[in-house]
């Protein structure tokens, strides 16, 4: 059946027109359904006294004979006399149209559907005047929020209500939260009846009507960096505590997360993929919880340092764990320092303190790379001065450069035993456990004076540092893989450096001369002597060679020279993984969360009174414009032929040209004019 010509015209106006027909009828009284003060047949926000009247009323028609209300009817009516004579609920319901209770009115509804209301149990409230009891800590009033909101601290806020059960169920969540938040961002309370802070807190309709969408408790944070009432953020989650602080850690203070792993992706992933120089950090927990706040601190504040993970404890892969890390059980916290270096397992819970202290205790490699943020510390540095202070004029640094690989690991575990064989030199001639015919080495005797450092270049990226030190060019332990030796190989070499106190008195006396002042600013404060190693991969025989280096340096006249060194190329800190991390969506950001965080709520838009008047009138609108077009003249040229669509398509004609060499005459195609006439020529008089 073909649609007529003045429907398919006008179905713009006619959709409209239905659609805010449909708005009125069915959409709009939907959004607004009864109140309780209807259900009693009184009007809004009528006192207690009322309520108690038009209630009285009511009842006494149950009795009576001519009574026709249903059950239902009755238990409305009953569940509005209870609410609307309890004061906090009467409050919370006339403020922000909260209805704590709804769950327990349709309960009744269901099991007294088929009964006669006499047999109803009442009252139906039975638990409201328990859930009346304060049982909130640090409530907060509009003075003491301000004063609050103004502290470096974040801030997480509850607004609550004392008549809520939903409330006093969250409040053990609520403590444990606060618990797992110490240190890391402050919480606090804030009643329903503080209606000057609370209406601050909740939303509103198109009717300026306060309202808390998700109902109570609802949760609000205040960044660190926030000093104004009105930029807080909105929890759009869950009420869940792991839900709740990871929001507050990720979304608010902007922590790292810390990734879960598996047997099979700790290795290529965690391991294989974090920097050489870092120490690896491994949290087993048997829940699977997320990072509590102060462990995400701890990685952001010891990134430089350390990488983090966590694997979930699972029963069958036990021995897999005892064989390769040397855990028991779990909660269990793992260190892993270094190629070939036993891993340090600490078994139990810590709390943020004692954390603090065992992760300042290992944050180290037991072989600490060469790096341009480490040098200094080190005391491998030119420019710097000896870990034993400013004072020591000579001082060494035993370095293993390569390409990072098989290789260059298994130099590093050497040079590592060679040192912790030193250490216990150390240790047994301090204790005097020593055997009165071993003496302690040189070596030994400058590592206690921390005049001895002990730590492993990247020839890779070290590749200029590298070369200038073994003296010789891009192959072998440096340069990058494949230019030059297609092996990778290690070297082993000692740095003697030496403080010459003239030559500081003497360039601090340049620092007049400004030419003279900008061409030392790269000359190094401390002579440089290097000494590679040539003997066998033995830990006893690397201690003797360092020991005589050691020797030789302290009691040889050595010239002071000093030349230009190349500076340490400043290498990544692998903060990708903080990136990474925190770009990761917290619990309640997804698309939809985020939709609702900007302020868009479609179900909003069907509470506004105004869109139904809005169609009609943009349904009449856009008629009287269509019909105002289709009754329009249409304009036609003097020949009766309708003027072309498109004026800019219209072409100019061209003149006729003559087919006459001589250009005959030819016919005019244009009309002659109705009136014209022909003047006659006469003869001229002139002869």
């Amino acid at each position: 059946m073909a649609i007529p010509a003045e429907v398919r015209r006008y179905w713009l106006p006619i959709l409209l027109s239905a659609a805010g027909f449909l708005f009125q009828l069915l959409v709009l009284p939907h959004s607004f359904p009864p109140t309780h003060y209807d259900a009693l047949g009184i009007e809004r926000f009528a006192p207690v006294e009322r309520v108690v009247e038009a209630y009285e009323l009511l009842s006494k028609e149950w009795l009576a004979e001519t009574n026709q209300q249903t059950t239902a009817d009755i238990i409305k009516i009953r569940y509005a006399y209870e609410l609307l004579t309890n004061p906090i609920l009467k409050r919370d319901y006339d403020l922000f149209g909260l209805d704590h209770h709804k769950n327990v009115l349709e309960k009744v509804k269901e099991q007294y559907q088929k009964e006669h209301f006499l047999k109803i149990d009442l009252p139906l409230l039975k638990d409201s005047s328990v859930y009346s009891t304060d049982y909130a800590v640090n409530v907060l009033t509009y003075e003491s929020f301000m004063h609050t909101i103004a502290q470096e601290h974040p801030l997480l806020i509850m607004v609550y209500s004392k008549g809520s059960p939903r409330c006093a169920q969250f409040i053990e969540y609520w403590k444990q939260i606060g618990n797992r938040l110490d240190g890391v961002a402050n919480t606090a309370m804030v009643e329903l009846g503080d209606v000057q802070l609370t209406g601050h807190f909740a939303e509103q309709r198109f009717s300026k009507q306060p309202f808390f969408r998700n109902g109570l408790p609802t949760l609000v944070a205040y960044p660190s960096n926030c000093r104004s009432p009105s930029c807080y953020m909105r929890y759009p989650g869950e009420l869940l505590v792991d839900s709740v602080v990871d929001w507050v850690a990720t979304s608010v203070i902007g922590l790292p997360r810390i990734l879960y792993y598996s047997k099979e992706t700790l290795g290529p992933q965690f391991i294989g993929k974090s920097s050489h120089h870092k120490v690896k950090v491994i949290f087993f927990s048997s829940t699977g919880e997320r990072a509590a706040p102060f462990l995400r601190q701890a990685a952001q504040e010891y990134s430089t340092y350390a990488s983090f993970a966590f694997v979930l404890w699972k029963e069958d892969e036990s021995q897999i764990w005892w064989n390769s890390l040397g855990v028991e059980s779990a909660p269990s916290l793992v260190f892993l320092k270094g190629p070939g270096a036993k891993p340090v397992v600490f078994h139990g819970t810590f709390t943020k303190s004692e954390f603090t202290k065992i992760i300042e205790e290992h944050k180290h490699q037991e072989l600490r790379q060469l790096r341009s943020d480490t040098s200094l510390e080190l005391g491998c540095d030119a420019r710097g001065y000896s870990r034993a202070g400013n004072d020591t004029a000579i001082w060494y640094c035993v370095i293993v450069a390569g390409r990072p690989g098989v290789e260059l690991s298994k130099r590093k575990q050497i040079l590592r035993k060679a040192q912790d064989q030193l250490f216990s030199d150390v240790d047994a001639s301090t204790s005097g456990s020593m055997d009165s015919s071993v003496v302690a080495s040189s070596a030994a005797a400058a590592l206690k004076d921390d005049r001895l450092t002990f730590v492993w270049l990247d020839g890779e990226v070290q590749k200029k540092l590298c070369a200038f030190y073994l003296a010789t060019d891009y192959s072998g332990a440096c340069g990058p893989g494949g230019f030059g030796d297609d092996s990778d190989k290690s070297e082993l070499f000692i740095v003697r450096f030496q403080r010459n106190a003239t030559y500081e008195a003497l360039k601090a006396e340049k620092t007049n001369n400004l030419m003279e002042a900008l061409q030392g600013q790269h000359i190094p404060d401390a002579s440089q002597l290097v000494a590679r190693y040539k003997g066998p991969d033995e830990i006893e025989e690397i201690n003797k060679w360092i020991s005589q280096i050691i020797k030789d340096g302290d009691t040889r006249e050595i010239p002071y020279f000093t030349s230009k060194v190349p500076d340490l190329v400043p290498e990544e800190t692998n903060k990708e993984w903080l990136k990474s991390t925190k770009s990761i969506r917290s619990a309640g950001s997804s698309v939809k969360h985020r939709i609702q965080n900007s302020g868009f709520h479609f179900k909003d838009y069907l509470t506004d009174p105004r869109i139904g008047p809005a169609l009609l009138m943009s349904a009449c609108i856009s008629m009287g414009v269509i019909w105002f077009k289709s009754n329009q003249p249409t304009q036609t040229t003097p020949g009766g032929e309708a003027p072309p669509k498109d004026k800019t398509k219209r072409r100019r004609l061209r003149p006729k040209l003559s087919t006459s060499l001589f250009g005959e005459p030819t016919e005019s195609t244009d009309p002659e004019p109705k009136d014209a006439r022909q003047w006659e020529m006469t003869d001229s008089d002139s002869d």
